[in-house]
């Protein structure tokens, strides 16, 4: 279990997450949603160490993250930021390679291997793994580092916007392979979405955030809501049910 207390970020006198006191479910996919500047990136952010919390912790299965040695915080816990720059030109299995690094320390074995196969796989990679990842669409270099993420092999994934220039084809495609994973392969995976259908149709949990805090969470049917969401983004928002998902189909 992930678990934040009282976790706050400040940029001097300007709080971005403001005492955030939470546990995140185990299993399933959990979604973070929020206008822009509601904290949500930063969040994550700090769950997985990436930025330093002004206040508060976060443990992972009782982990302290700032305390915890980054080789045994790497096998419990992958996060895939927003930007991810790249300085050499590799292909797509020698990046889902690197996934393995916590594990083999660059000596990948036949269990390493094994790993990268089986994430090449499941990401729907086969015949690109000798692609160049510059060589790729968008959508299918995306895919390619979630596909590393996985092959980190970790109970927890942490992905920040991984729709992100996604068209919807390749959007739909990315959720599928995200639903699949926290199914399949018992993965409790965490994503920061803008979209709030793809969050109410693929999610076991929605937590909502605005000005720095939790404003609400629970399951899909509870957060997607009209006065819910007016609460959040300060917008009229109708919501239909279609095929047993919650939808929101008009703003104005």
């Amino acid at each position: 279990m992930i678990e934040a207390k009282n976790v706050t970020k400040r940029y001097g006198q300007t709080v971005v997450v403001d005492d955030v006191t939470l546990q995140l479910p185990v299993g399933g996919i959990t979604s973070i949603i929020g206008p822009n500047g509601a904290g949500k990136s930063t969040l994550l952010s700090m769950m997985s160490r990436v930025l330093p919390m002004s206040s508060g912790t976060v443990r992972v299965d009782g982990l302290d993250v700032t305390t915890t040695p980054g080789d045994v915080l790497a096998r419990r816990l992958a996060i895939l930021r927003q930007d991810n720059p790249l300085t050499a030109r590799l292909t797509v299995r020698e990046l889902v390679t690197f996934g393995r690094y916590p594990h083999s320390k660059g000596r990948p074995t036949v269990k390493d291997r094994e790993h990268v196969e089986q994430a090449i796989r499941h990401m729907g990679l086969d015949a690109l793994a000798e692609r160049f990842l510059d060589e790729l669409s968008g959508g299918q270099r995306q895919r390619a580092f979630v596909a590393m993420v996985l092959c980190q092999d970790t109970d927890y994934v942490l992905l920040d916007e991984p729709l992100n220039g996604l068209d919807l084809k390749h959007a739909v495609s990315m959720m599928k392979h995200l639903r699949h994973a926290a199914d399949a392969l018992q993965k409790s995976v965490v994503v920061v979405l803008h979209d709030i259908n793809f969050a109410s149709c693929y999610s076991n949990h929605l937590i909502a955030m605005r000005d720095g805090k939790v404003a609400f969470q629970g399951r899909p049917a509870d957060i997607m809501r009209p006065e819910v969401l007016r609460a959040v983004y300060e917008l009229d928002i109708s919501i239909q049910r279609i095929d047993g998902d919650f939808i929101a189909t008009h703003y104005r």
